[in-house]
């Protein structure tokens, strides 16, 4: 269907009234949770304006699958550009699928959920549907790595991607945590509010890490988290050493035991890796007594007893066996023109 067979709302620039689209077929991943087909479809010929229109096919996404078969779907048709028009989960299974493939096609983002990580990291527009699309039919297209987690996690060995952070222990307990009426309302602030509670939920796991190949260190730790990206929300940058195209990705270790402990993390966070990095007196992570940063670009997890397992702020199951790795320069990604 052309995109100019929709009706376009508001006032654009002149400029995006031009977009010279940089796709010839376009295939629009949606999640019909998130946002309707109509609403998409005002944005995208608003994003057009005069310019001409690609061809573009839709797919709408379920809860048995929240995107991979629906991003191959728009390959086999041949799209050039597949975009994810929904929250990170959406990103994620149409990120898998294009890396997997081996596409050449570019993923683009229309950003709908309360996260939305990788838009924040890659500045995609977040607050306007017709800039969000602009960007991904006319804008640059960035290389990006994609990081894998391969676990059982109850139903045999998968491989799953993520976009830019997985985690077990406080981290994956604030998602599971959290009220979901209350991120309905809120948006991100509902992950604070949970993490008194995930603190109180979580406990000291035992653990072994086999760093890229290495032998196998033992650890006592509550938190582990693995990125390729290092923004969240609220601007809170938790690795600071971490871009997503630089091949590798950066390892979090929280071993914070009692109030000394914890006053430990807070002053390595806010401190060590945050102020002292914004008035230039640092230029790479510092890791403490509670606080262990790595670079890395695979780590086998051992863990003494299963724990949640979230990626990209979705719990996947309960596993004692991860293996991260990332896959260099996965992804075309479609972000704004500078």
């Amino acid at each position: 269907m052309d995109a100019r067979g929709w009706r376009a709302t508001g006032n654009r620039s002149r400029e995006l009234r031009r977009l010279a689209v940089n796709a010839t077929h376009v295939g629009i991943v949606w999640n019909p949770a998130k946002t309707s087909k109509e609403d998409l479809g005002e944005a995208l010929a608003e994003a057009i304006g005069d310019g001409e229109a690609p061809r573009v096919s839709w797919y709408e996404t379920s809860v048995e699958d929240p995107g991979r078969g629906q991003a191959q779907e728009a390959l086999d048709a041949g799209a050039d550009v597949v975009v994810a028009a929904g929250g990170d989960g959406t990103v994620r299974a149409v990120a898998e699928c294009l890396a997997d493939t081996e596409t050449e096609s570019a993923l683009g983002i229309v950003p709908m959920g309360t996260g939305n990580l990788l838009s924040r990291n890659l500045e995609v527009p977040l607050n306007s549907l017709p800039d969000a699309f602009a960007a991904a039919l006319g804008g640059d297209t960035r290389t990006v790595d994609l990081a894998w987690a391969q676990a059982d996690c109850g139903d045999g060995d998968v491989r799953l991607a993520f976009t830019v952070m997985a985690g077990i222990g406080i981290d994956a307990h604030m998602i599971t945590e959290t009220d979901e009426d209350l991120k309905g309302k809120v948006g991100w602030l509902a992950y604070v509010e949970s993490l008194g509670r995930a603190v109180s939920a979580s406990d000291i796991i035992a653990m072994g890490l086999a760093v890229d190949g290495g032998e196998t260190e033992r650890h006592q730790a509550h938190t582990l988290i693995v990125g390729n990206c290092g923004l969240l929300t609220g601007g809170v940058t938790l690795l600071p050493d971490a871009t997503p195209d630089d091949g590798e990705l950066d390892m979090l270790v929280l071993s914070a035991d009692g109030v000394s402990g914890w006053l430990d993390t807070l002053r390595s966070m806010v401190w060590d890796n945050g102020l002292k990095r914004l008035v230039g007196a640092s230029d790479k992570a510092e890791s403490s007594e509670s606080v262990d940063h790595r670079r890395l670009t695979e780590v086998v997890v051992d863990l003494e007893q299963p724990r949640m397992l979230e990626l990209d702020g979705d719990e996947v199951g309960e596993t004692a066996r991860i293996t991260f790795s990332v896959q260099p320069a996965a992804l075309q990604v479609r972000v704004p023109r500078d």
